[in-house]
This record gives structure tokens, C-alpha cells and sequence, in this order.
């Protein structure tokens, strides 16, 4: 239990078995098998975790990834069954400061809560207006900078730093699914290290750039497969 493959495979058998047995069917249920890519903490971390509150939004369900009440961030605002989306508040700290040293802090949400929710609402096309941001080791403060103004700079409690970033995680991005490894050039770049034996002895080196609609972060993040329809 201890590998997410083998626990994801059993979790899917058992509950087609329970599915199929309830419902009187027979044959597979799930269109794909399960996937994983091995992100990088930081910025592809929270990329991702932007990425994946915003399915059901893309999906067309609901108009607000808050409204999806089973997503990390749904169940964050929302609360879950005991009333206070504490587990799922942990995790997205967690994603959000991975790479500042910051762990399992549900008290530091409100601090998340709000540049999370802008790059979501940036993501989605919309203005984000005037919140109050904080990151880990600084003091909360009004930001009255525009759109553009935030995606430039680095400490603008976003982690987006051009409009195009903002666009791709509105779209279906393969790479975020298939790409494998996601992060840094280097980051992408040691994995590939690691699994060489994995790769054909012609190919140098691990980094791609991410094409179609991952464009958008081309020279901030990578894969490691380069991949060519439906990214």
C-alpha cells in the first residue's frame, strides 16, 4: 500500500467490482487506467494543483471551482464531512510553499487562500480586483498592482509570470497528464539521469519544451516526454 500505482489499481478493480455488482454490468468502467507524473515542488506544484481545481471548470460543471465540492479547493472553502476542509486546506498549503519550507499548516490557509484563488480567477479570465496577499516569511499587504503588473514580478503573491501562463491552465493540457516529469529544466533533466536506461541511447538529454496548449510555460517549466498531438 505503500505504491500509489499498486493502491490506485486496487482502488479502481474493487470499486468497478462494487459498481458493476450494483448497478447489474459487467465490463471495464474507467475510460483510461490510472496515470502519475512526477511534478517538481515550487512552481510546477502549484501549477498543478491550479490545474487540477480548475476540471470541473473547464468541464463545464460549474462556473466557480469552489462550487465543486469534490476538489481539494472545494473541499478547502467548503468544509467536508466534519464541516472544516482541514485535510484539504493542509494539502494546498503544502503545494502552495512546498519549496519555502513550510509542511502540513492548516492555520497558514488564509494566507494560501487568497493568491490561490487569483491565480485561479487570472486562469479563468477574470478580474481578480484588489486582495490582500501573503506569502511564507512576510507580512500580509494590500496589492493594488493591475493584471499585468502582478505577472511580472516574483514576490506579487502570484506564481504566474506572464498572461500566457494564466491562459494555458484554462485549457487541457496533455503534458499534465502524460508529460511524466514536470518542473525545472533541471529538475527534468536529473530525473531523466536517473532513468536512463529508460530512454533510446540517442536521445542527450531529459528537458522538453512544452508545446500546444502548454506553451504558455515555455521557459519556466519542462517535460520529459515530447509529446506532439493533443498536448
Amino acid at each position: 500500500m505503500h505504491d500509489l500505482s499498486e493502491y490506485m489499481k486496487g482502488l479502481l478493480i474493487r470499486f468497478t467490482r462494487w459498481f458493476n455488482r450494483v448497478h447489474s454490468r459487467s465490463g471495464t468502467l474507467w475510460e483510461e487506467r490510472f496515470k502519475s507524473v512526477i511534478v517538481e515542488s515550487g512552481l510546477a506544484a502549484r501549477t498543478m494543483a491550479a490545474y487540477i481545481d480548475l476540471n470541473p471548470v473547464r468541464a463545464g460543471m460549474v462556473k466557480d471551482p469552489a462550487d465543486y465540492r469534490w476538489s481539494s479547493y472545494g473541499e478547502a472553502v467548503g468544509g467536508g464531512r466534519k464541516g472544516n476542509g482541514k485535510k484539504a486546506r493542509e494539502g494546498l498549503v503544502r503545494a502552495y510553499f512546498c519549496d519555502q519550507g513550510v509542511g502540513f499548516e492548516a492555520e497558514k490557509w488564509q494566507d494560501v487562500s487568497h493568491v490561490y484563488r487569483r491565480l485561479m480567477g487570472l486562469a479563468l479570465g477574470r478580474n481578480p480586483g484588489r486582495v490582500d496577499v501573503a506569502v511564507a516569511g512576510n507580512r500580509a499587504g494590500r496589492n493594488t498592482l493591475n493584471t499585468a503588473e502582478m505577472l511580472e514580478g516574483k514576490d506579487n503573491g502570484t506564481v504566474l509570470k506572464d498572461l500566457g501562463f494564466a491562459k494555458m491552465l484554462h485549457c487541457r493540457v496533455r503534458y499534465f497528464t502524460d508529460g511524466s516529469v514536470i518542473g525545472s529544466k533541471v529538475f527534468v533533466n536529473e530525473a531523466f539521469a536517473r532513468a536512463r536506461e529508460r530512454f533510446s541511447s540517442r536521445r542527450k538529454d531529459g528537458a522538453r519544451v512544452m508545446r500546444g496548449s502548454g506553451s504558455g510555460a515555455k521557459g519556466l517549466l519542462w517535460s520529459v516526454r515530447d509529446l506532439r498531438v493533443g498536448v
